[in-house]
């Protein structure tokens, strides 16, 4: 009889979840002080959504190189998350640098997302070494952490004469207390397979898995909403006050609740799996998410603002309650060995479908259709929701 693996310490997951949650709030630290960058380095607001498509396509490049060099599988996850977390604390330190310029701080985003690559879904990886039978519930946690960690900065951006450099600082500073809390506190899991060699194309071997598939296909509907979501957001909140200009809306303040309410729906969404079903959970979720984006020209500029707020609050929790829900079923059907590989490429594409959902709103978007741009978010959902209805 194989020995049973030795209980989990109590304190793994909460320094788990509070390391992704401190190194995270990396991700949204230039769309927060969008306004003041704006204004400090002369460009157009409209910058915004290269500004974001940075920090993704740095993302991007970052995953796809930890994936075909299996960093997360050969190499301690503990570790690698450690040295992440200080370099892209560095990056972000180079925004304030005096001369940088639009095209320095377009590198500043990008290396930032590179390194966030080591961050995000190695957390995850870390997780499943600890965590099998309840998976869903821990990246529940795990994901709201990253959640709050992007709305974070909306929040230190709200708060009276804080000056746009000390929001870059307050990230920077804890990123590297996240990394050094996952260093020194969080060992590398019981259940963690070391992959021996280098395998280029490890990552496909889930896609001879029809369940593994569709997992997939359910995640890339769900992220060619969420980051628009997240990106806009305070976009529309502008919008609309520029319709009812009597309103004094405190834009930033109302980003973070916005953003931040999908924190709760992780966790909310990891405990409703154990009864409901992972797969069940979130086709919920995708489908009340892709009914938000449908009915978004009906609210949008409403002129019920009690309506407005509910209404984005609502499209804030179903927008990412799947995304814990997506993480596990991959991590399910991969391939044991090369876990942390999967999870880091489907992350890459996951990510570089959010470039092109950004990017081409920010392409469309006018005065004259703010109201009814965002319908196009729906275009993922229902692909989604198709792949996982489809039977074998």
């Amino acid at each position: 009889m194989p020995l049973a693996k030795p209980p989990v310490p109590k304190w793994i997951l909460p320094t788990i979840v509070t390391a992704q949650f401190f190194c995270t709030s990396l991700w949204f630290a230039g769309n927060a002080i969008i306004a003041d960058i704006a204004q400090a380095y002369e460009v157009k607001t409209s910058y915004l959504g290269h500004l974001a498509s940075a920090v993704q396509l740095g993302f991007i490049v970052g995953t796809l190189v930890f994936a075909l060099l299996g960093i997360a599988d050969r190499f301690s996850p503990s570790k690698v998350f450690f040295i992440c977390a200080l370099i892209a604390a560095m990056a972000n330190l180079m925004m304030v640098l005096p001369g940088l310029g639009a095209s320095g701080l377009i590198l500043s985003r990008a290396l930032t997302g590179f390194f966030l690559a080591g961050i995000y879904p190695v957390g995850m990886k870390i997780a499943s070494d600890y965590y099998q039978q309840s998976l869903g519930k821990s990246l529940g946690f795990l994901v709201g952490a990253l959640v709050l960690g992007t709305a974070f900065p909306h929040l230190l951006k709200s708060l009276p004469a804080l000056k746009w450099q000390y929001v870059v600082y307050a990230t920077s500073l804890l990123a590297v207390i996240g990394g050094l809390s996952i260093r020194f506190c969080v060992a590398d899991g019981p259940y963690r397979k070391p992959a021996q060699q280098l395998n280029w194309l490890a990552f496909l071997r889930g896609f001879k898995n029809q369940n593994f598939r569709s997992a997939v296909l359910g995640y890339l509907g769900h992220m060619w909403e969420l980051y628009a979501f997240w990106v806009f957001v305070p976009l529309m909140l502008a919008n609309y006050q520029q319709h009812y200009p009597q309103l004094r809306l405190p834009i930033s303040w109302l980003s973070f609740c916005i953003i931040g309410i999908g924190s709760l729906a992780c966790v909310g969404s990891g405990l409703l799996s154990l009864r409901l079903g992972t797969k069940k959970t979130a086709i919920m979720a995708l489908g009340i998410s892709c009914t938000c984006a449908l009915l978004s020209p009906l609210v949008l500029l409403n002129s019920s603002l009690p309506l407005l707020l509910f209404f984005l609050l609502v499209w804030g929790i179903a927008v990412i309650a799947d995304s814990p829900l997506f993480s596990t079923l991959v991590a399910q059907n991969a391939d044991e060995e090369w876990k942390g590989t999967a999870l880091t490429m489907v992350n890459c594409m996951g990510f570089a479908t959010t470039i092109a959902s950004v990017q081409l709103i920010n392409a469309l978007l006018t005065n004259q259709n703010a109201q009814y741009i965002y319908m196009v978010l729906a275009i993922g959902p229902i692909l989604g929701l198709i792949a996982l209805f489809r039977k074998k």
